[in-house]
């Protein structure tokens, strides 16, 4: 209605006022075209957050993480990417019995996450978007006695499809081993995001569910450790930074039947899972 009310004015007044109008103000400048690299345009992002959560996991038993993640994008749809953040988990894992826990220490330990991931993202109709690739999660660390764990690091190929503010996505891991756990070749999981825009506020309503189930291979009972994550959150952009709280829970086990075999649980007896509260500042560049 307002902007009936406007036209009808200026229409009406537009012969009497046109002579005495101030010139327009010259056009805002248009913002910078991002750097290029072959062809590919660059971005990418630094984060800290209290903790790294993965798919309702903590990654850093729940202290604090700071990660940096770079882009190439294509103006075809084909894109490269590469993150680095910092991580324990493999190191606190709990590699013998609940009743003698031992820390994996200097023998088999890890403090670093980088991964490499790309592939072709294609709008297909308005609003709608396929995207399939490859992600390639790797550990530097010492590996010198794996015992029940193998070298953690993983190869999933993804799938996903996506409207405006929703997305569902299919990963499958095709390597043999998933984060460490051996004859998991085939894992897969399914995750529904959703990031719903309060209009032009700046905040965004966050909510996901996924499912993780194992693969067993060669002789290997993996079953126990499928789960299912839930997070739900809030974000707010102000002067380009993003802001995040977000809660988050996943139903594993920290224990095997027999009370003695970690699932989830680490070396100090804690689930990396269960329900957790994330806070994030994100700068994108």
């Amino acid at each position: 209605m307002r902007f009936r009310i406007h036209l009808a004015l200026s229409a009406a007044l537009s012969a009497g006022l046109a002579a005495q109008s101030p010139a327009p103000p010259p056009a805002a400048p248009a913002p910078p075209a991002p750097p290029t690299l072959l062809g590919f345009a660059v971005s990418g992002s630094t984060t800290i957050g209290s903790q790294y959560i993965f798919r309702g996991l903590t990654q850093t038993d729940g202290k604090p993480t700071v990660q940096a993640e770079l882009d190439l994008v294509h103006p075809s749809g084909f894109y490269l990417s590469t993150s680095l953040s910092n991580i324990s988990w493999f190191t606190d894992q709990n590699l013998n019995t609940a009743s003698a826990p031992v820390m994996v220490g200097s023998v088999a330990s890890a403090s670093v996450e980088v991964d490499l991931f790309g592939g072709y993202k294609w709008g297909f109709a308005k609003d709608w978007a396929l995207d399939v690739g490859l992600y390639r999660y790797l550990y530097p660390g010492t590996y010198d006695s794996l015992v029940v764990y193998k070298n953690p690091a993983t190869t999933e190929a993804y799938l996903g499809v996506s409207y405006s503010w929703a997305s569902l996505k299919y990963s499958r891991v095709i390597s043999g081993a998933d984060f460490g756990v051996a004859g998991a070749e085939g894992t897969t999981y399914v995750d529904l995001t959703l990031a719903y825009p309060l209009g032009e506020s700046g905040w965004t309503i966050l909510a996901h569910g996924g499912k993780t189930t194992f693969a067993s291979k060669n002789g290997a009972d993996n079953s126990p450790l499928d789960y299912t994550d839930y997070k739900l959150g809030i974000a707010k952009e102000l002067k380009g930074y993003t802001f995040t709280l977000a809660g988050t829970n996943a139903d594993t086990k920290g224990l095997a039947s027999d009370n003695q075999t970690p699932l989830y649980d680490n070396a100090m007896g804690r689930n990396i899972g269960k329900g957790r509260v994330t806070f994030t500042i994100a700068k994108a560049f």
